[in-house]
């Protein structure tokens, strides 16, 4: 479902059917409850960006709301996991690195 701020996001729930204004982050909503969201959040929340540059199945990711300092710039810290190398992704937009590995090239030279 697209963000108000335009981004394709498939966390982002927002249902204004009859009247209705509800708008919630399903990845707070996994992780560990959303006390403190607002949709303000997915202005510079990063998981669409992920979710476009990286298609992979099994990478999970998970989101947790963070202060910032003092509280006073709140944001969402993505974690991403592969649940097939079973390890933490450190660069989520590229992957784990193991799902999807390149063939090796072999040049011979005649």
């Amino acid at each position: 479902m697209k963000t108000p701020y335009g981004s394709e996001c498939k966390y982002f729930y927002g249902d204004y059917f009859r009247g209705k204004n509800i708008e919630e982050c399903r990845l707070l909503n996994l992780s560990n409850g959303q006390g403190g969201w607002t949709v303000k959040l997915c202005k510079s929340c990063l998981a669409p960006r992920i979710q476009s540059a990286n298609g992979c199945g099994f990478m999970q990711l998970n989101g947790k709301l963070s202060g910032g300092f003092l509280g006073l710039s709140p944001h969402i810290d993505i974690i991403a996991f592969c649940q097939n190398s079973l390890t933490e992704v450190k660069e989520p937009s590229i992957g784990c690195g193991k799902c999807h590995e390149f063939p090796s090239i072999e040049i011979h030279e005649d």
